[in-house]
């Protein structure tokens, strides 16, 4: 458990701290999840809530290893990614996803600290695994449409140009335009407001842990 508590922290910083990635984060980052799963099918490590959303976190670095894989082949036979504005948009969605379901998944283990520490026995019932997979699943499912929302934006932008897209889905362009507007601003006000209560319930608990009884 100590190895998965330093994981959480390294990932904290990459996702709640860093305000942009790095090659050095990205990096430490996909060592420690591939490093987490291995060491979360010992059976040494139970089976508990918070595994299960541990787990989640670290299977969605496979989406970051799909973009730098994509980066190395396209380096390495020099493709021009700008002429497929489509794949480019792909591989930046899927950085999107990575970054949005580490961002709820964190915050959902930042709420169960919370929980242990403060209303241990009360909330037994809702800190199980059965839970935990379908929370995990929920938040897979909504940042996955989200990802595609963005994605037909920028594959009818790319086919702007074209007499079909013009003439037969001007109101999906204008629906897939809004709908990712909307979505941008919030999830850029859900991000602030993830990383102001993630340091309101670690402060609660260090304080609760550290004060004087």
């Amino acid at each position: 458990m100590k190895d998965l508590r330093r994981y959480l922290v390294l990932k904290y910083i990459q996702y709640l701290v860093l305000s942009s990635r790095n090659a050095a984060s990205t990096f430490l980052g996909l060592l420690g999840s591939t490093y987490s799963l291995l060491l979360l099918q010992s059976a040494k490590v139970s089976s508990k809530s918070t595994t299960v959303l541990i787990s989640s976190i670290a299977k969605a670095d496979v989406l970051v290893a799909v973009c730098v894989v994509s980066d190395l082949i396209i380096w390495t036979f020099d493709v021009n990614v700008s002429s497929t504005a489509l794949m480019s948009a792909l591989l930046r969605n899927l950085l999107t996803a990575n970054t949005h379901i580490s961002c709820l998944l964190l915050s959902c283990i930042a709420f169960e600290a919370y929980l242990i520490t403060f209303f241990p026995m009360e909330s037994r019932h809702v800190r199980t695994v059965r839970n935990a997979k379908q929370t995990a699943r929920i938040i897979w499912i909504l940042v996955i449409a989200e990802c595609v929302i963005f994605l037909m934006e920028d594959f009818l932008k790319a086919n702007s140009a074209s007499a079909f897209i013009s003439s037969h889905c001007t109101w999906l362009s204008h629906f897939s335009g809004r709908a990712a507007d909307l979505l941008r601003s919030l999830s850029y006000f859900l991000g602030i407001f993830l990383r102001i209560v993630n340091v309101y319930f670690y402060y609660k608990i260090f304080f609760s842990m550290y004060s004087p009884k």
